[in-house]
C-alpha cells in the first residue's frame, strides 16, 4: 500500500536522506525510529509530496506521489510534525473545511466529523480557537484531520507528542483499531511506542536504514534503549 523507492534528499552539501527504501502492507504499523536529525521527518515529507526529493519517489496505493500527486493524496492521511493548523479557526470550522477539501459528500459530512471528534475526544474544545488549545489538544485536532476521510494509508509524525499518559494510551488504542484495514507509518523517537503499538520497526540514522524487523527481533538484541543507542551510535561513528 505504501512503497518508498530509494528516496534521497540533499540540502546543499548535507545529505539528509540517503537512498531509503521500504514497503508497508495493509495491517502493518511501522515504527519509523531514529535520533533527532536522522531524517525521519524529511522522509515523511517526501513520502507525502510535501517536499520534493532529490531522487527517488513514493508510491501510495499504486499512485506515484511525484507523477500523480492528487491520486496519491486521496489515499493517505498525514499528521505532520507539530500538527500545524490555522490558529484563528476553531476545531469545528477547521474540520468542516478539511471535510470540504477532502470532498466528503455533504450528506455524510456532519456525521463523519462527529464520529471523528468522538474518536479523538475533542467534544469540549470544538468552539475554541485552535491557537488557545494545549499542545495535546492541537495534536488531537491534527490526528482528526488525518483520519477524517478514512484513508487507506496513515502517515503520522510524532502522533503522541505532548499527550499525557492517558491520552497516549487512547491514541495508541485508536491506531491499533484502525490498523486492521490500513497501512500505518508512525514516525517517533519514543521507544515505548514500538512495544505498545508497532508490528514492525525501522531504525535510521544519518539518513540510512540500519535495522528493519519486528519489535520482537529488536528486543532479542537486549533492552530497547540500549539496542537503539548501539545501532545509532555505531552508525554515526562509522559515518563520521
Amino acid at each position: 500500500m505504501l512503497e518508498i523507492r530509494n528516496l534521497t534528499k540533499h540540502f546543499g552539501p548535507l545529505k539528509a536522506v540517503d537512498g531509503i527504501s521500504f514497503r508497508v502492507d495493509r495491517g502493518e504499523v511501522l515504527g519509523f525510529l531514529g535520533p533527532n536529525g536522522a531524517g525521519k521527518s524529511t522522509t515523511m515529507k517526501m513520502a507525502t509530496g510535501f517536499l520534493t526529493p532529490t531522487s527517488g519517489t513514493a508510491v501510495i496505493c499504486g499512485h506515484d506521489v511525484q507523477q500523480d500527486p492528487l491520486g496519491a493524496k486521496n489515499k493517505f492521511g498525514y499528521l505532520p510534525e507539530g500538527a500545524p493548523a490555522y490558529p484563528d479557526m476553531t476545531p469545528a470550522g477547521f474540520l468542516e473545511f478539511i471535510a470540504e477539501v477532502r470532498r466528503i459528500p455533504t450528506e455524510r459530512r456532519k456525521a463523519r466529523v462527529e464520529e471523528v471528534v468522538r474518536l479523538v475526544h475533542l467534544e469540549n474544545v470544538m468552539h475554541q480557537r485552535i491557537e488557545t488549545l494545549s499542545k495535546g489538544f492541537k495534536r488531537r485536532v491534527g490526528l482528526a484531520q488525518a483520519v477524517l476521510h478514512d484513508p487507506e494509508v496513515l502517515i503520522l509524525d510524532e502522533p503522541t507528542d505532548g499527550l499525557d499518559p492517558n491520552q497516549k494510551h487512547e491514541v495508541r488504542t485508536l491506531i491499533q483499531r484502525m490498523s486492521q484495514n490500513k497501512a500505518i507509518v508512525l514516525s517517533t523517537h519514543i521507544l515505548e511506542e514500538v512495544e505498545a503499538v508497532c508490528t514492525r520497526a525501522i531504525i535510521i540514522a544519518r539518513g540510512k536504514v540500519l535495522f528493519d524487523g519486528t519489535p520482537a527481533e529488536l528486543a532479542d538484541r537486549g533492552p530497547l534503549d540500549d539496542v537503539f543507542r548501539r545501532i545509532t551510535t555505531g552508525a554515526q561513528t562509522a559515518l563520521s
